[in-house]
């Protein structure tokens, strides 16, 4: 028996592979098929089945493509429906891989269809179950994602009646959740990736609610809004998709700066994937700056509309991997890359605009001199109140995806902007940017570099 965590940074999702006696399953799989293809062939295993244990909102899922590729059976979990072949398995179900068991679990909650997926070693003992969205390190998932079909109340006591079952295991087996810190589909998962049914029972505070309305209460209170592309990729994963490799070849079209400018003239957005620096030292009037190195798919589906028409600026070599991010989380209309970057761009002759940056100790120096600039702080409300600038405005990223919350600063106010590292703060600032804001002042490093600084600061005790 073989049992790997295969984890995703960029979206905090974790697929798996398992694997006994020459048969492997993958469950929750990424868009792209070819990692699992050719660790199939390096292993010397046959696919049998890609497990789904609901339908993801926050990104497409590769069981589609995967499935035609090796052959294998997709399994989803008891009320679900398909537009392709699947099997519906029922609850307590078992499927055979190799020498090992793997129980379906209906556990609804999340999603009416989440499901898990207990696996029995060769004993047939409980050694591990895959939670999907059910069960997350110190967290569940949210129940508020079924656009109007059912309740967060109703899905909410459907989850608490489907954690008795999960209690109900050894304390021994392993809990293999498929997101991790950083996921909005809870609303606050732990550092770790996995844990176990003990620890879960002992840390994770729905698991130790035993009241029902309580836990509803509990579960239900404090969720801010989804990203806006959850409902469409739910939708995307449910009813088919188009395959990987069609829409890479597509979206992979190399543009030149005349074809930039016409698309851009037909509305098309700049998606500028550089980092902070290289952003702020010139890039295209009017893009909006997400970095490859952060949570890249999460903020575009956070603040830009599916349906826009994308051209990706990227560092040379990059290029094909920012448009496969965008295609895993259901972003497929791209209308090509800037043919050499920025570079190129710049070479051409092309209009270039820039971002006014400071390091934290001039910040800090300009609040000590009685400057009178608004600071706009772009974390989440719980950073926020771990500690903050005194007199700062506190405007979490999320945020600026709606324009009418812009209307709660002046175009032309004075502003200083900052976040936790800097990543935030540049998507920010090429926001108020695009919005026609003229005096911003981006913060490098953000709170990490600016709490060190000696300007006021409200800073909670501890006692």
């Amino acid at each position: 028996m073989h049992i790997e965590q295969l984890y995703t940074n960029c979206l905090a999702e974790a697929a798996y592979w398992i694997e006994s006696d020459g048969e492997a399953i993958v469950i929750d799989p990424l868009r792209e098929t070819e990692p699992y293809l050719a660790k199939a062939k390096e292993r010397g295993v046959k696919i049998k089945y890609v497990l789904e244990t609901h339908f993801h909102a926050d990104f497409v899922s590769g069981h589609i493509d995967l499935a035609k590729a090796t052959g294998a059976t997709i399994v989803y979990g008891p009320t679900a429906e398909t537009n392709y072949a699947t099997h519906i398995a029922a609850d307590n179900e078992m499927l055979q891989l190799g020498k090992i068991k793997i129980k379906v679990m209906h556990t609804p909650g999340h999603t009416p269809e989440s499901t898990c997926y207990l696996l029995l070693d060769e004993q047939d003992q409980p050694h591990a179950i895959f939670t999907g969205d059910t069960l997350f390190v110190g967290d569940v998932g949210r129940p508020d994602l079924l656009d109007g079909k059912m309740t967060k109340e109703e899905l909410a006591g459907m989850m608490f009646e489907s954690l008795k079952k999960l209690k109900a295991l050894p304390d021994s087996v392993t809990v293999y959740p498929a997101h991790g810190p950083g996921s909005a589909c809870g609303k606050n998962i732990g550092k770790e990736t996995w844990s176990t049914i003990g620890q879960q029972k002992q840390t994770n505070y729905a698991m130790l609610i035993t009241d029902k309305t309580e836990f509803i209460r509990t579960v239900t209170d404090g969720l801010s809004a989804p990203p806006q592309y959850f409902f469409e990729d739910a939708m995307i994963n449910k009813r088919g998709y188009e395959n990987i490799d069609t829409v890479l070849e597509r979206n992979s079209k190399a543009l030149k700066p005349e074809e930039v400018m016409a698309a851009i003239q037909q509305g098309a957005l700049v998606l500028d994937t550089r980092t902070p620096d290289e952003f702020e030292s010139g890039f295209i009037p009017g893009a909006l700056n997400i970095g490859l190195d952060g949570t890249y798919a999460v903020w575009v589906g956070t603040l830009i509309d599916i349906t826009k028409p994308l051209i990706v600026v990227a560092a040379p070599g990059k290029e094909r991997e920012a448009v496969l991010r965008l295609a895993r989380v259901g972003y497929e209309n791209v209308v090509g890359y800037v043919d050499g970057g920025m570079p190129q761009w710049i070479a051409s002759g092309m209009a270039v605009d820039k971002v006014h940056s400071i390091n934290p100790a001039e910040f800090a120096a300009d609040v000590r001199s009685g400057n009178h600039r608004k600071i706009v702080d772009v974390r989440r409300p719980g950073e926020f109140e771990s500690g903050h600038v005194e007199g700062a405005q506190l405007m979490c990223l999320t945020q600026f995806g709606n324009t009418e919350n812009l209307k709660a600063l002046e175009p032309t106010e004075p502003i200083y902007i900052h976040c936790a590292g800097g990543y935030r703060s540049m998507i920010a600032t090429s926001i108020l940017k695009q919005h026609g804001f003229t005096d911003i002042i981006n913060v490098r490093k953000g709170w990490s570099g600016i709490k060190n600084e000696d300007l006021p600061k409200v800073i909670p005790t501890t006692a």
